[in-house]
């Protein structure tokens, strides 16, 4: 497999990762323009812009879109995160081409039809009434508010629906303008594609894109919280947040592997003792999640209301424990489990093109997987534990839902871990 990486006069990248056998491949635009990139009055917009771009171009009706990449046997979608918005498809090889021309019209020339909006704005707002009444998926949105109060960090990327009911044509038209330039954009694609030729093809796309100014983005300040609402379900729901490094600092691998011995598996820490030793819940995990400039350890639990409490105290002391008593066959097992997780997870050509937009929006090159294998393994016992004791550093955040008015508030918990 060979990887290459191109970067057009006006900024426009280009990376490919060839994987020879593969007779199918996976084109994508990423776009440095996510939720965190919204005003506080944006806010929701960038995703719906996501859903936008199936609804119709200048070259394009909605209904051509999907005949066109169906009539191949292709498939096409998109997302929103906190970072960027991704335009993807997945072709066989000899329709590259096609799936780059459709992902180009989409990005580029959507028409933002009013009937359309309209349309849209309907089934956005479902959307939102359904992750609201999904308990173990609005609450880390909640999470989110809490360790970012009043900021884009913060805010939920399908945005309030008083603000998704006000947005307007040219409000969306505004935000692609500010946020859509060719520096922004980055052209992956991986599996049967030829490097040479798909960028000449991002030439002839979006070579004639002008540079723009680079917003950049409000830095995250996690500051922690509580956000807690009592509702009569029938589980408690409780997810705990830790400020952690962002995935330009090397210490983000400590905190995976951390996260990953804490709360990554059967064999972990906290699902041995909550769930294997005490019975005090059916889920429990932990993971980090991380961006430019920060990131947040995650650790989420649904329990019964009588054992909410005793759920939150032991996962602080698990966690605080860990400080001084995390073994080697723990480290080894979190690291093992986090390379085999990121190696099989890169077996597809959908896997590969989307690290490739990842690691270039990072650090606009491709490290090769030998190199951050051996930041994993260089991740010891003394590492994870001096992880762990710094915990301690700043306001845990914490988000409760359910039969939560007995549960310990965030000062409680942030006492005990210091204690």
């Amino acid at each position: 497999m060979s990887t290459q990486l191109h970067r057009l006069p006006n900024g426009f990248r280009v990376v490919t990762e060839h994987m020879p056998g593969l007779q199918s491949a996976s084109v994508g635009v990423w776009v440095g323009a996510g939720g965190r990139h919204e005003a506080a009055e944006q806010n929701g917009i960038a995703h719906f812009l996501e859903h936008m771009a199936f609804k119709g171009t200048e070259r394009r009706s909605a209904l051509q879109i999907a005949e066109q990449i169906e009539d191949v046997g292709g498939y096409i979608n998109a997302y929103t995160s906190r970072e960027v918005t991704a335009y993807y498809a997945r072709v066989l090889g000899e329709d590259v081409a096609l799936a780059a021309d459709l992902i180009a019209d989409i990005v580029l020339n959507p028409v933002f039809d009013p009937r359309e909006i309209e349309i849209e704005r309907g089934v956005i707002l479902q959307e939102i009434g359904q992750a609201l009444d999904t308990p173990d998926d609005i609450i880390f949105d909640w999470l989110q508010e809490a360790a970012y109060p009043e900021q884009p960090l913060g805010r939920t990327i399908l945005g309030p629906s008083e603000r998704v009911q006000a947005f307007e044509r040219a409000d969306l038209q505004r935000f692609t303008a500010e946020h859509y330039g060719p520096e922004q954009m980055i052209l992956a694609a991986a599996g049967a594609v030829d490097h040479d030729a798909l960028c000449r093809m991002a030439e002839d796309l979006f070579g004639h894109l002008p540079r723009r100014p680079l917003i950049e983005p409000t830095p995250g300040r996690f500051r922690g919280g509580e956000i807690r609402q009592a509702k009569s379900l029938e589980q408690a729901h409780i997810a705990l947040g830790f400020t952690q490094p962002g995935y330009r600092d090397d210490g983000i691998y400590a905190a995976q592997v951390f996260a990953g011995a804490m709360g990554g598996g059967m064999s972990s820490r906290l699902f041995q003792e909550a769930r294997e030793k005490r019975g005090l819940c059916y889920t429990i995990f932990a993971s980090v999640a991380a961006h430019s400039d920060g990131g947040m350890l995650t650790v989420y639990a649904g329990t019964g209301a009588e054992d909410v409490g005793d759920l939150a105290r032991l996962t602080i002391d698990e966690l605080k424990r860990a400080a001084d008593d995390m073994t080697e066959a723990e480290v080894a097992r979190a690291r093992a489990q986090m390379k085999s997780g990121m190696l099989m997870g890169l077996e597809s050509p959908s896997s590969r093109a989307e690290r490739l937009a990842r690691v270039v929006a990072i650090w606009d090159r491709v490290p090769p997987l030998a190199e951050t294998i051996g930041r994993i393994d260089a991740v010891d016992v003394a590492a994870v534990r001096a992880h762990a004791a710094r915990l301690t550093d700043g306001e845990p955040a914490l988000a409760l839902y359910g039969p939560v008015e007995h549960a310990p508030d965030v000062a409680a918990l942030r006492d005990r871990l210091a204690a």
